[in-house]
């Protein structure tokens, strides 16, 4: 071949490839293209705080549930034993703080009314038997000294019937002021300890926090699980995102509470999505050398809450329209 013929096909391969290069990686005006991105789930793992087996898982992965649908149970046994041990130990608290409330039982008050019935009849003969021997005494029938111990049998038969009656008082009180409020005490300790062992047996179970698609079902019946271990994860539909990437010098087009319209593979027509968040620092896709000529490479994430996000799958590519191209 001619010296002077190859130079010029060499030459134009090199300008063709440099155009292709070009039309490939140099700067375009963002309102000529669509902006790539893609659907993105976060997850939530759902777990129980107590280990033990699983005895229910009530979904299959991929499962679309509502809010509130169960997904999984373990085995409570033994938390109920435990809830109904503090259940009965409230009831033994509150029946000793009752009892420390009120007086004796009326057997008890009976036993003293007896007993003030007879210091009262005590009392009535020892008076009457001063009553007789003061006259005589008077008369000089009796030395004075018999007078004396009539007097001090009837003092002695008031007193024992002051002391029935003042029993019979006490016996109607309760406990001493420290007694109850240590009863007190004691059944609002067991009403917690009673509440945290319902808490506990609660949180063996989960339910659907939100409307979600099941992504991973981690352990199925029978199984260990431990404490804190992840059991299920699902993708709440409030939990779906569309990722884009905006170039630099197109980012003061997008802000936060704008709509943006998109589309993905199979998709519905007119998708939109709302941004919710643009991130504050740039990325390079691809990585390239900074320069002003290359700039636009450098882009910034930018997330954005689809309007129906039952129907996107995460992971799934998406074009989104520029804000100038769809104005």
């Amino acid at each position: 071949m001619n010296p002077k013929v190859r130079i010029a096909v060499v030459a134009g391969v090199v300008v063709l490839g440099a155009v292709l290069a070009w039309q490939a990686w140099g700067p375009k005006r963002e309102g000529g293209r669509a902006l790539s991105g893609y659907v993105e789930g976060e997850a939530l793992y759902l777990s129980s705080s107590v280990a033990g087996p699983v005895s229910q898982v009530s979904v299959k992965r991929g499962q679309r549930v509502e809010a509130g649908a169960p997904l999984f149970a373990l085995d409570a046994a033994p938390l109920v034993a435990q809830r109904d041990r503090a259940a009965a130990a409230v009831t033994q608290a509150e029946a000793q703080l009752e009892d420390a409330r009120k007086g004796q039982r009326p057997q008890e008050l009976a036993v003293v009314d007896a007993q003030r019935a007879a210091a009262q009849a005590q009392l009535n003969q020892a008076q009457a038997e001063f009553n007789r021997i003061a006259p005589l005494v008077r008369q000089g029938i009796y030395a004075p000294a018999r007078l004396d111990t009539a007097r001090a049998a009837r003092d002695s038969a008031a007193a024992n019937l002051k002391a029935v009656e003042r029993q019979r008082e006490v016996g109607t009180l309760g406990a001493r002021g420290d007694a109850v409020r240590a009863a007190e005490a004691g059944l609002q300790q067991a009403r917690d300890a009673l509440a945290e062992a319902q808490s506990q047996l609660d949180r063996t179970g989960q339910r659907a926090p939100a409307a979600a698609r099941v992504e991973q079902v981690f352990f199925q019946d029978g199984e260990w699980a431990a404490a804190n271990q992840p059991v299920i994860s699902l993708i709440p539909d409030d939990r779906v995102k569309v990722r884009f990437f905006v170039p630099e010098q197109a980012l003061s087009a997008y802000r936060v509470g704008q709509g943006v319209a998109f589309t993905c593979d199979g998709c519905a027509r007119n998708l939109k999505a709302t941004i919710d968040y643009i991130s504050p620092r740039p990325e390079f896709t691809p990585p390239v050398i900074y320069s002003r000529e290359s700039r636009d490479r450098m882009v910034f994430l930018v997330e954005a809450r689809p309007d129906n996000p039952r129907d996107l799958n995460p992971g799934q590519p998406v074009d989104v329209t520029p804000a100038e191209a769809a104005k």
